[in-house]
């Protein structure tokens, strides 16, 4: 019985770990019985990494978070070869969606990979959310639900699972999630309305996994986020949408839900919710086994019933099982290379105003730009290195949060000022008014969601990645 509690325990833990190589206890409790892994850029994931993992449990889960754009696990270091979901969404072709989705798909699957944590299925109705933003496929039901389905339909025709997200919806927040609990003031009619909609069409399309989101929603549960919620995971998920697939909770050490409790209270409160994979960013051999034995303690004590942890492991295994199943599908696809897909999307989301041309190298100002923490701060990457790579001797200046702008009008160079989210900084439009003041010649690129054009030249990508970049520099060099 202990032996059989302790091992179901395991397997609705999914925690990720620190370092490149597989760690001893790691590898002990995948032969425990441990239910998944999560891959993280710092791990440096290749296919060998991957046969390590699969070696002590060949039925583990292993999961990545490869949205593509800004979300990348894979392609930290250079940037991802897709533009993301918001340029998806501003081209609204789903069929270019579908083909992205696949070679993502067929990315993850030459690594055996078994689960993407995308696509995110938010309805970004918030403009000053400062957590999806460009990671949603856009602002309305409609438009979102449509990509979504064509992005599930995309990685999962490659034989990889996918896992819609934030259930009930992060898109109305303007609270991180990783550093408080946001809170989605919205009726019950509107969330079913506006933030439902694309959760629904996932589950019709057959996704295999929801991922849910650490939010307070009132008009569901007053007084527990919908991780910790029985109301919203197992009456609205379960219940009203139908949806019958393995239901993972984001990261539990977000402050969200670890200020309320500790991580093995987390996990039982989860679990008595509804769902069956705890999702820990970052774990240890001691926290992983502290989680375990209070999962085990709160079976013996009646507190969680050992059929409803029988049932979210059954759902775990059975995921690995449809993952096992879909080899022919990753055979298939690992032969269907779209290698251009990407940059055809990136230059297909481009917004641009004006005509004017680079015909020299200019000075970027980055004033808000965000990159990859995984990238020396020093190292040009984005808008800046890829016009380095067209016009050689481009010079860059990072501006210091709300910083000064330089002499502009002293300079002789052309200048390209880097924004991000201009629609949701007072101070970044500022700047760019101040910047197109002394200098009306200025560029304005800006690489998530813009505020409405100003100056000569403005060039929105939609999107933080290799190929929005690229497909920016190559049009003002063209």
């Amino acid at each position: 019985m202990s032996g059989d509690l302790s091992r179901l325990a395991m397997t609705v833990l999914h925690p990720g770990y620190e370092g490149t190589s597989v760690p001893d206890w790691l590898r002990r409790a995948l032969g425990e019985g441990l239910g998944g892994v999560v891959l993280f850029a710092r791990n440096v994931i290749n296919a060998q990494l991957v046969r390590h993992l699969r070696a002590e449990n060949p039925d583990t889960v292993v999961a990545i978070d490869e949205e593509g754009g800004a979300v990348t696990r894979l392609e930290v270091l250079a940037g991802s070869s897709f533009p993301g979901n918001r340029a998806l969404g501003v081209v609204d072709d789903v069929t270019l969606t579908e083909r992205v989705g696949r070679q993502i798909g067929r990315m993850l699957g030459e690594l055996d990979i078994t689960l993407n944590y995308a696509p995110d299925a938010d309805v970004n109705s918030n403009p000053a959310n400062p957590v999806i933003g460009i990671r949603s496929f856009g602002p309305t039901p409609d438009l979102v639900s449509r990509h979504t389905v064509a992005y599930v339909n995309g990685v999962q025709g490659a034989g990889v699972a996918t896992c819609a997200k934030h259930f009930p919806g992060h898109g109305d927040t303007v609270t991180d999630s990783h550093l408080a609990l946001p809170t989605v003031h919205a009726s019950r009619e509107v969330l079913f309305a506006r933030d439902l909609p694309p959760f629904r069409a996932a589950i019709a399309a057959g996704v295999r996994s929801i991922m849910s989101g650490h939010l307070l929603v009132p008009a569901l549960d007053p007084s527990m986020p919908a991780t910790l919620s029985r109301t919203a995971m197992t009456e609205l998920l379960r219940g009203e949408l139908g949806f019958d697939g393995m239901l993972v909770t984001d990261a539990i050490e977000m402050q969200a839900v670890a200020a309320m409790f500790a991580p093995g209270e987390i996990a039982v409160r989860a679990l008595s919710a509804g769902v069956d994979a705890i999702c820990v960013g970052l774990a240890t051999e001691e926290s992983l086994h502290a989680m375990r034995d209070t999962i085990v303690a709160a079976v013996r004590a009646g507190e969680l019933p050992e059929e409803r942890l029988a049932e979210a492991a059954a759902r775990v295994l059975a995921l690995s099982r449809w993952y096992g199943a879909q080899a022919a599908l990753r055979d298939k696809a690992r032969g269907d290379v779209d290698e251009g897909v990407g940059l055809e999307a990136a230059r297909a989301a481009l917004t641009t105003s004006g005509t004017a041309r680079l015909d020299r190298a200019p000075l970027v100002v980055e004033v808000n730009t965000r990159f990859s923490k995984a990238v020396d701060p020093l190292t040009p990457t984005g808008i800046t290195a890829a016009l380095t790579s067209l016009l050689p001797n481009t010079a860059r200046l990072q501006l210091e949060p709300m910083g000064d702008l330089p002499d502009l009008a002293a300079d002789g160079r052309p200048v390209v000022l880097v924004v991000h989210d201009a629609a949701r900084y007072d101070w970044v439009r500022s700047t760019v008014a101040k910047a197109l003041a002394v200098r009306p010649d200025v560029i304005v690129v800006d690489t998530g969601v813009p505020a409405p054009p100003g100056g000569a030249v403005h060039v929105a990508t939609h999107g933080i990645s290799r190929v929005s970049a690229q497909a920016a520099a190559e049009w003002l060099t063209q």
